[in-house]
């Protein structure tokens, strides 16, 4: 039986350098994303490094898109061994003036999608005594965010998840769920979410790459581990922001996100 690796947003950013990693490592995978010619060019040149590499197109912020993924994988005989949900957009911007419609798209990319991959493919896992998902979460996840209030909260979600699924999975052998939890990093994230204006992207030194990102996640994931803060200086934040008061998180979070010029009405 041939296994394979499935990674959503496999076509770019963090997810692109987890595919290299497990291509690298001799991992087949299933590579998904909305961008058909960024994944036919991944594709090209992940089968380079003797995996086979299947790809499939699918929006995961439309309702029911999830499911479909996984009734074409199972369809075609593919076992996925490994899940690394990496698939997720923000917005940049005040909630109360913010478009509900893109917040809602988001919640079904960040949270509902997530969740039910996640249940689809881990029961699967655990029926064959064998799986391992890595859950892209974020130090977004540790503290509240003016200017990005709502994938803020979804990653709070998504990590509270991931802990809680772990702890469930401890008698399972042979199935294990990581979190990584990466800051800011150079990946096209902030051009989809509108917050190129933002203070916390203007220095472009400050970001993290995105390689050293998913060797982090990577190496976590193989070990076991329940979660990654990838980064000193992240790990700092997240220590910090762990013993001081939310509404002065969000003071100082605001500060960090609001614009270098202001938004013209």
């Amino acid at each position: 039986m041939k296994n394979y690796t499935l990674i959503t947003g496999g076509s770019n950013g963090i997810g692109r350098a987890l595919a290299d990693i497990f291509a690298k490592d001799g991992y087949n995978l299933i590579l998904v994303s909305r961008n058909m010619e960024n994944l036919t060019l991944a594709q090209q040149e992940l089968q380079q490094k003797g995996v086979d590499v299947k790809i499939i197109q699918k929006d995961l912020m439309e309702p029911g898109s999830a499911r479909q993924l996984y009734d074409e994988v199972t369809a075609q005989g593919l076992h996925v061994n490994i899940l690394v949900n990496d698939a997720g957009q923000g917005l940049y911007g005040k909630f109360a003036e913010t478009e509900i419609e893109r917040e809602l798209a988001i919640i079904q990319l960040n949270i509902c999608s997530l969740v039910e991959l996640t249940k689809y493919f881990l029961k699967d896992m655990i029926a064959r005594g064998d799986g391992k998902v890595l859950n892209l979460s974020s130090i977004a996840s540790k503290g509240p965010s003016p200017w990005q209030s709502v994938y803020h909260g979804t990653k709070a979600f998504v990590q509270s998840f991931t802990e809680a699924i772990r702890s469930e999975l401890a008698e399972e052998e042979g199935i294990t769920i990581t979190a990584l939890l990466p800051g800011v990093t150079d990946t096209d994230f902030f051009n989809k979410a509108d917050m190129t204006n933002s203070k916390a992207v203007q220095d472009k030194s400050e970001m993290a790459d995105p390689a050293v990102v998913a060797q982090d996640g990577y190496d976590a994931l193989m070990a076991g581990k329940d979660m990654i803060v990838s980064g000193f200086k992240n790990k700092a934040q997240v220590a910090v922001s762990a013993v001081t008061p939310d509404s002065a998180v969000a003071e100082q979070t605001k500060k960090k996100q609001e614009p270098v010029r202001k938004p013209k009405k």
